[in-house]
């Protein structure tokens, strides 16, 4: 598994779920269509999408600091 970092490539809004299927070994379309998928049902979903877009870094950042 790799770093939970944004990629500056491949993201369509913010990046979240490209890096989560980065992150776990899927592709990001599957990625996304989960997150469509759980939208459907209750919950903070899509809170913790901006949660996550806020708190992760992107890539590009987390090359400079290395």
């Amino acid at each position: 598994m790799t770093a939970l970092a944004r990629p500056t490539n491949g993201r369509m809004i913010g990046g979240v779920c490209a890096a989560l299927a980065r992150r776990f070994g899927t592709s990001a379309t599957t990625m996304r269509v989960i997150f469509v998928v759980s939208c459907l049902l209750p919950g903070p979903q899509f809170l913790l999408y901006i949660a996550l877009w806020v708190l992760l870094t992107s890539e590009s950042k987390a090359r400079q600091a290395w």
